[in-house]
């Protein structure tokens, strides 16, 4: 232990004393060396194809929209005629089927579909309620892309974008109903009922029962390595960065009390992290399914105070919505430029196809797969058609919507979200600012849980193992508020969307499988009801 703390501090030592010499602070260091060595991985994954006339579209984006629309032909538009059993399921209409005994109209019996090593341990449905279980995952989607993601969509691609944001997020539904069936039909249940889901489940025994067991390994591996990043970066710092930004601004600025103590910040938020975190997915379903109908209640009440002070102008606010969606004279890009900064930010916000939400959604107390895929495909349309559109009217009838905001980074964006709401309730951005901390730490807490899922699935599942990510994490939260984050933030946010590569390959190829989940629960509805 002293050599380790000895190598350490002869490690150390000679980057502060060389930060202290420089003119450059020892963050901004890090920062631009950690872009010099994860650049290449960052520009690959965020590679814009020029179609010229200035337009150009990230690779990522294709994936996503085109397996979206896949999904929703594939599926019969389950994202449409499926919506209200969703609601009737997370009501708790249907727990009666799908919460206890023996599946109705399957013919396997083998509730947790094909893993076979799960037999003896049926018992186990799960560990949370369909409800919770959709909070859990909304916590990690639901938050700063709703409020600066939307921000900069508006002030790129006009009011049109908002257009274009709906109809990703009605989209993405779909596929977020496919991940999610799937990390309930291959998640592993331990014995004492803990459950291990998501992508690294489904890609192994999904494709491995498709003779396709060593891709499925390969892939299985990626997206736990890329989970893992996604989790300390994205799901972490860049949270509580702009968690204790905002709240520096709202406080002084550079008069602010946390103004060069942001660290006091982090330290704060980490110890709560850390109390809710040890705890496991159960305790995070408890905190969950409590902070995330008040932070969207409290957000889209205070949108629809605007909105209705301002009711003479939803008319025009809707025709320029729509009209900017099809002839958006004057806007970057123009027709295309606006789609695609729609459906970007879009899938930024909700993450459908990323894969992440299965984790969540794995850990549900039911018998029957698609009974949790269609509670996730809510999701999306929670996140993106209600609370991203709430934002945008906001911002368009505030009249903020104007091209001279275009080069605004996330911080900017908040503060730009801020002040429209400001101009309609003056004392609202205090109430932002707290919902933005509330935000942030929601996401955190789930996105650990994503981490750790990927984590134990590369390391194994010893409380040993289990506790290193966690005091990782944790640390990672206090780092996160007191340095600059330009490149660690893109690179985590490179992995986040590379996550999508190896589940969209997993999603395609077993979508056969999801539909004979969806088969087997809408007969075990019609039995009932008959």
């Amino acid at each position: 232990m002293k050599k380790s703390l000895l190598l350490l501090f002869t490690l150390v030592l000679p980057l502060l004393t060389f930060a202290q010499d420089a003119e450059k602070g020892i963050d901004q260091i890090i920062d631009e060396k950690f872009g010099d060595a994860t650049g290449w991985f960052v520009n690959f994954i965020f590679y814009q194809i020029d179609f010229g006339g200035g337009i150009k579209i990230f690779w990522v984006l294709f994936p996503l929209i085109l397996g979206a629309i896949y999904f929703t032909f594939y599926f019969k538009f389950i994202n449409f005629r499926g919506f209200f059993t969703s609601i009737n399921i997370v009501r708790g209409k249907y727990d009666h089927i799908d919460g206890h005994g023996s599946l109705e109209g399957a013919g396997d019996s083998t509730p947790g579909g094909d893993a076979i090593e799960t037999i003896k341990i049926e018992d186990h449905e799960g560990e949370v309620s369909h409800f919770q279980a959709l909070t859990a995952a909304l916590s990690a989607t639901v938050g700063l892309g709703n409020i600066a993601g939307v921000a900069i969509a508006v002030s790129i691609g006009g009011a049109g974008a908002t257009f274009w944001m709906i109809v990703a997020g009605l989209l993405g539904m779909a596929s977020k109903f496919v991940e999610c069936t799937l990390g309930v039909k291959y998640r592993d249940i331990a014995e004492d009922g803990t459950v291990f889901g998501g992508p690294m489940y489904y890609l192994t025994k999904g494709l491995k029962s498709k003779g396709l067991a060593g891709l499925g390994k390969v892939l299985a591996a990626v997206f736990a390595v890329f989970v893992i990043g996604g989790s300390f970066g994205g799901g972490n710092m860049f949270q509580v960065n702009q968690a204790a930004q905002l709240f520096e601004h709202m406080t002084g600025g550079e008069d602010s009390f946390i103004n060069g103590y942001r660290w006091v910040f982090g330290l704060v938020m980490a110890v709560l992290v850390g109390i809710v975190i040890i705890g496991g997915i159960k305790k995070i379903a408890k905190v969950t399914d409590k902070i995330v109908p008040f932070m969207v209640v409290i957000y889209v009440a205070a949108s629809l105070f605007v909105i209705i002070a301002n009711y003479n102008m939803i008319g025009d606010a809707f025709a320029q919505i729509f009209n900017g969606a099809f002839s958006p004279e004057g806007v970057a890009g123009g027709f295309v430029g606006v789609l695609v900064q729609g459906f970007r930010r879009a899938a930024f916000s909700n993450e459908a196809g990323i894969g992440s939400a299965s984790i969540a959604h794995s850990a549900v107390k039911t018998k029957y797969a698609a009974s949790e895929g269609m509670v996730a495909l809510l999701e999306p349309f929670i996140d993106t058609v209600v609370v991203c559109t709430m934002t945008a009217l906001v911002l368009v009838i505030t009249g903020n919507v104007t091209a001279a905001n275009a080069g605004l980074n996330d911080a900017d964006a908040i503060l730009l979200t801020s002040g429209a709401f400001e101009s309609a309730i003056s004392w609202f951005p205090y109430v932002l600012t707290v919902a933005v901390v509330l935000f942030a730490f929601s996401t955190m807490i789930s996105w650990s849980y994503y981490g750790y899922q990927g984590w134990a699935y590369l390391f194994g599942r010893t409380k040993k193992m289990e506790y290193a990510y966690k005091v990782l994490f944790c640390l990672f939260v206090i780092v996160g508020a007191s340095i600059s984050l330009g490149s660690v933030i893109g690179f985590s946010d490179a992995m986040i969307f590379a996550m999508m590569v190896p589940n969209m390959i997993g999603l395609v190829l077993l979508a056969p499988k999801v539909k004979e989940e969806l088969n087997k629960f809408m007969k075990a509805i019609k039995a009932k009801k008959a």
